[in-house]
């Protein structure tokens, strides 16, 4: 996840404040919608966010939550990500899949359309809170979180493709609300599964059908939009004028129908160039600062390794950087979310285990990559507005923004580096859109039908959004998302809990094929 400036959501809990809409009947609407979800919002967050207190350091319990259940399958499956990271990254590059396999996009789609949902600006921006609330310790942490969540993916996309429905139009749906419901169903064989199965996957549907209206859609909107505009001119540019952030949502929202409509075919085509081309961009852009300040490397990282023990001048000392460091992994990944399954499950494949194996990639690259290549260019450069920052959070002062910390340390060496952090906006949000747009997809789809008809509803309203999100702000309505969103985390690792005996026997199915050589490695290498 990430902070409220520039990220793939607002964090939970706080307000967003980007782009309020001036006068007029639309500050009128978004004033109204405000106070009648702000109550709703509070309630909710309070109870989302609420705040769990160790060694007198607070953080939510959700963080908890999730951090407990990716130790717990970590250790059920034997360390599973690090076991067989070889064979992830073999099924990735397609040398274990046949022509003739079942599903709508290869292995290096699915996981390009699932990690342009989570890859955002939080790489960015929330990691410059992290090291600054936490300090350079927070960066072994965050690896460490990273690690750990690879095993909560691995488990929840081998039954996102295991108990997926595949449709006439041979189209596939998946998600936490096809395999809450079926596989509860299946695994207790009762009527309480069944009953219980059919609330879960309900209120999964529900919370990311919201969840890809508000932060998966209008938030993306209205920050590419806050950010091209700020790099124009701000009010005095070309976007300042009066409507030309209507303009600017109709083509925004052209430019995702026109993808979305395609389904998930055609965002795999487009997120499967879009990832690794802002990645690129933007590890390219860590390596260059970071090979700048080639000297301070040595003492970059032991002041990571001194800050994760000591926490030496750390707000909270090491308890505070490991929380600091867990937390931001777990809101950046989404491993337990419920949402990636949803993209893994249109995957070609015969064996759900197959796909396990390459979501758990997905943890690795956000956060174990990303993330700690902006943690290191923030410690590296070590820039006087960093370490002040720091001294500020230390004695009790605001948390800067986040986005600040990062781009300067980027400035160090690229003065120019806000018109890459633009493009970084622009390529994150309209990833982020399609992939939501998809998600948002299947939830509708599920809840109400699949047909033409009822898809060609929905992406017209989804489109609708993303011009609202343009010229609407809506804070209470996006912290209500944020707080729905990781309320489904709740749910559905209760369902992978009492799930997880039938991932097993999907990975003894599959290490039985490749022992007998029912499954093989291809000869040809395709993605």
């Amino acid at each position: 996840m990430s902070t409220h400036l520039v990220a793939t959501n607002p964090p939970p809990g706080t307000a967003t404040d980007v782009l309020a809409a001036e006068g007029g009947t639309l500050s009128s609407i978004e004033n109204w919608v405000n106070e009648v979800f702000t109550p709703i919002s509070d309630g909710l967050s309070n109870f989302v966010f609420a705040e769990l207190t160790i060694g007198g350091i607070s953080f939510p319990w959700i963080v908890a939550w999730l951090v407990i259940a990716a130790a717990v399958f970590t250790i059920y499956f034997g360390f599973v990500q690090f076991r067989k990271f070889k064979l992830a990254t073999e099924l990735v590059r397609g040398q274990y899949t046949s022509k003739d396999e079942p599903g709508e996009i290869n292995h290096f789609q699915a996981l390009a359309s699932a990690l342009s949902g989570t890859v955002g600006l939080g790489n960015i921006a929330g990691v410059g809170v992290a090291v600054t609330i936490g300090g350079p310790g927070a960066t072994l942490w965050m690896v460490v979180a990273g690690l750990l969540a690879m095993c909560t993916k691995f488990v929840e996309c081998t039954l996102g493709v295991r108990y997926r429905e595949t449709h006439e139009d041979g189209t596939v749906s998946g998600g936490p609300m096809h395999y809450l419901r079926k596989g509860l169903a299946e695994r207790f064989g009762n009527k309480f599964g069944i009953i219980l199965g059919r609330v879960l996957a309900v209120l999964a549907a529900v919370m990311l059908l919201f969840f890809a209206f508000a932060g998966g859609n209008m938030f993306q909107a209205n920050q590419t939009f806050a950010q091209v505009k700020d790099v124009t001119g701000g009010d005095e540019g070309f976007l300042g004028s009066d409507g030309a952030a209507f303009i600017f949502g109709v083509l925004l929202a052209i430019v995702v129908g026109a993808v979305i409509i395609g389904g998930i075919k055609s965002i795999g085509a487009v997120t499967s160039r879009l990832v690794p081309a802002m990645g690129i961009i933007y590890v390219t852009a860590c390596l260059i600062v970071i090979l700048v300040n080639f000297t301070e490397v040595p003492a970059a990282f032991g002041q990571i390794l001194a800050g994760a023990f000591t926490g030496e001048g750390v707000a909270g000392g090491a308890i505070g950087a490991l929380i600091v460091g867990f937390q931001r992994a777990l809101f950046s990944n989404e491993a337990g979310i419920g949402s990636a399954p949803i993209a893994h499950s249109a995957v070609k494949t015969k064996n759900p285990a197959t796909e396990g194996y390459v979501a758990l990639l997905e943890p690795f690259i956000d956060t174990v990559i990303v993330c700690t290549m902006t943690a290191l260019t923030v410690v590296i450069a070590n820039t006087p507005f960093w370490n002040d920052a720091r001294a500020d959070v230390a004695a009790g002062g605001e948390t800067p923004d986040g986005v600040t910390v990062t781009s300067n340390a980027f400035e160090t060496v690229l003065p120019w580096f806000p018109y890459i952090l633009t493009i970084a906006v622009v390529l994150f949000a309209l990833s982020t859109l399609i992939t939501w747009g998809y998600y948002g997809q299947k939830a509708w789809t599920f809840l109400f039908g699949k047909n033409r008809t009822s898809e060609r509803v929905y992406q017209v309203i989804f489109c609708l959004f993303t011009i609202a999100g343009c010229v609407l702000t809506l804070g209470s309505v996006l912290n209500f998302a944020d707080a729905v969103l990781f309320l489904l985390a709740l749910f559905n690792i209760i369902g992978l809990y009492l799930l997880v005996p039938i991932v097993k026997r999907e990975v003894a199915d599959f290490a039985a094929k490749l022992k007998s050589g029912e499954v093989k490695k291809q000869d040809k290498t395709k993605v």
